[in-house]
This record gives structure tokens, sequence and C-alpha cells, in this order.
């Protein structure tokens, strides 16, 4: 990925977070797995623990300690009514801005 995708990615990251979690409850690994699965290879485990750890002081998502088969208890999270009020601002503005740039992109039609 180039550093302009990149750097655009750092500012939707958050909203396709929530919109994985707003499938089904996950933890940090799967997430980061789904993310791969995607294509966003180059998404850093490290980057998505620390954005759970932000949206779950935002109070966005709610966390559940289940047990690991290896290792400490695993922090499974799951997207909240407020996380939903945030994912669904996301797509709004989300439609605006493709909206936009699709005009643009166009020759301002």
């Amino acid at each position: 990925m180039g550093k302009q995708a990149t750097e655009m990615l750092k500012g939707i990251l958050e909203g396709i977070v929530l919109a994985i979690l707003s499938d089904r409850p996950a933890y940090g690994y799967e997430i980061t797995a789904r993310l791969r699965e995607q294509g966003f290879a180059d998404i850093a485990e490290g980057t998505i623990y620390a954005l759970l750890l932000r949206i779950e002081q935002r109070s966005l998502v709610d966390v559940e300690k289940v047990p690991s088969e290896k290792g400490p208890p695993r922090k499974v999270y799951s997207l909240n009514a407020q996380g939903r009020d945030v994912l669904a601002e996301f797509w709004r503005t989300w439609s605006f801005l493709a909206e936009r740039l699709e005009q643009l992109r166009e020759g301002g039609r």
C-alpha cells in the first residue's frame, strides 16, 4: 500500500473496525485477520490493539474476557448501541464523501 493510501486508511480505520464488529464480536487478532482477508495486509496488530483501546475508552464497545486455550484470557469486543450510532454516522459521512469525490472525478457534474 502506498503512502497516500496508508494516510487515508488512518482516517477511516475506526469506522472499518466498527463495521467488522457490527457483523459479530471478535478479539484483536481476529479483527486483524479479517482486515487482512479484506486486503488490508499492511495494518500492524499493534495499530489495531491501540484503536481497540481507544474505542473501549470511548464506550463504543462492550468487552468480555473469555478464557483462552493458550495464555491469558482474550478480550472479546462487541459493538454496543453507542458504537452502532457512531458507525451509522461513519457510513453517512462516507456516503457523502464518496458521492462528492465521484462528482469531482467526473469533472464536477
